[in-house]
């Protein structure tokens, strides 16, 4: 049996578009959590200091641990379809990388332009979004996409929980042959899938760099 007939192709294709399904929500939902817990972190002081202790220790938890293992532990602790298992999984360990990134850059930010802020009667979170927010999503365009990129990588994790992304679904076909070239063929095409699309966000981070370069 021809190992890429039409069949087994829209089963492996199906497995890659679940794979971005779950790569886009997991990414979105990190960096909104991750922006509010990198600004508890970096911005709650005095009496709300005890929350940015909160958000350091959540940020430590998950930054020490392996992502597989909430994977895991999500996995056999949470009801839902495996989508949302999926995204929740990723959704807690990636915020905790992108509240770094983020904090990162609004460690970039002059301590000044917090003080213009004040000056001309914004409130914290007006000038968080119109001029803070704009300013620190620009200067880690680079580290963002160079996660979002380990994030689409390391969905192959969830073929471990029998999640039919790509490389499950690339697996059951495997499972079909016992043709070492047709084997060799399939994991040929997987690495061609993967490579182009995070070459692909690769290559859109440096036109972006290059546009802001020339600004």
């Amino acid at each position: 049996m021809e190992i890429f007939n039409a069949t087994n192709l829209g089963f492996i294709m199906m497995g890659f578009g679940k794979t971005i399904e779950i790569s886009v929500l997991a990414i979105v939902f990190s960096i909104l959590v991750g922006t509010v817990l990198a600004m508890a972190k970096q911005y709650c002081t005095g009496k709300l200091k005890f929350v940015s202790v909160i958000v350091s220790a959540y940020i430590e938890l998950f930054r020490c641990t392996p992502n597989l293992l909430w994977i895991l532990f999500i996995y056999f602790t949470v009801k839902g379809n495996d989508v949302v298992i999926s995204v929740l999984a990723f959704t807690i360990f990636t915020s905790a990388v992108m509240a770094e990134i983020i904090r990162g850059g609004f460690n970039s930010i002059p301590k000044s332009q917090f003080e213009a802020l004040q000056s001309q009667g914004f409130g914290f979170f007006a000038g968080m979004r119109l001029v803070i927010l704009p300013q620190t999503f620009r200067t880690i365009v680079p580290a963002l996409f160079s996660q979002c990129t380990t994030v689409i990588k390391d969905s192959s994790y969830l073929a471990g929980i029998n999640v039919a992304e790509f490389m499950y679904c690339t697996k059951v076909i495997m499972a079909t042959t016992s043709n070492l070239s047709q084997v060799l063929l399939l994991y040929g095409f997987v690495f061609l899938l993967y490579f182009a699309l995070n070459f692909g966000i690769s290559l859109l981070v440096r036109i972006y760099q290059r546009r802001i370069a020339a600004a």
